[in-house]
């Protein structure tokens, strides 16, 4: 006789074997990658509420995959792939949804004055927004999380000189965007 257990508690009993230390080391490193994975969210989708979503939804994932992770191996590197890959699954279902932000529409309509810092930094957001997302992706990873090129590239699953190259382009098309009276370089499309 095949005793069928609730699917729930198999999840438990994966973790009840666990080491106590382990998941607090766990936990230490997940609360510390944190703050970066929201500025990485952040960058890739443009919107603060959607990038707490996107955190959020990562740290679950990341604590309930905990047996997966590998000691001793980058806990940001794990789970920027973890966000990546949540991320563009939430981009794939909402194609056909259009989003309405009253907030934003109400930053643009009014302006308080002395705000140049902010206009500055909303100025390099829209401009970000508007390259495309696998270099978009790449900027981010490289330019404002630190990660190497190599690791860059194994977050994006994609190869190294292609990760090279699409920093490159993204640094050259945000210059562009920025400034365009002092962009010289022609970026290329796709």
């Amino acid at each position: 006789m095949t005793i069928v257990r609730d699917p729930r508690e198999a999840g438990r009993d994966r973790h009840q074997d666990r080491d106590p230390d382990q998941d607090e080391a766990f936990k230490r490193d997940l609360l510390s990658a944190l703050p970066h994975l929201r500025a990485f969210a952040r960058g890739l989708c443009g919107r603060p509420d959607f990038a707490d979503d996107l955190v959020q939804e990562t740290a679950i994932k990341a604590w309930a995959a905990r047996d997966r992770f590998t000691p001793d191996t980058s806990m940001r590197a794990w789970t920027f792939t973890i966000l990546r890959n949540h991320y563009l699954s939430e981009l794939r279902r909402s194609r056909r949804q259009v989003d309405y932000d009253p907030e934003a529409v109400e930053r643009l309509l009014t302006m308080k004055a002395d705000q140049e810092e902010p206009l500055h930094l909303a100025d390099m957001d829209r401009a970000l927004q508007k390259i495309s997302p696998e270099r978009r992706e790449a900027l981010l990873l490289v330019g404002a999380s630190g990660f190497t090129y190599e690791e860059a590239a194994q977050i994006s699953e994609c190869a190294l000189g292609t990760m090279k190259s699409r920093v490159a382009r993204a640094r050259a098309e945000l210059s562009a965007l920025l400034d365009p009276e002092a962009a010289t370089i022609d970026v290329p499309r796709g």
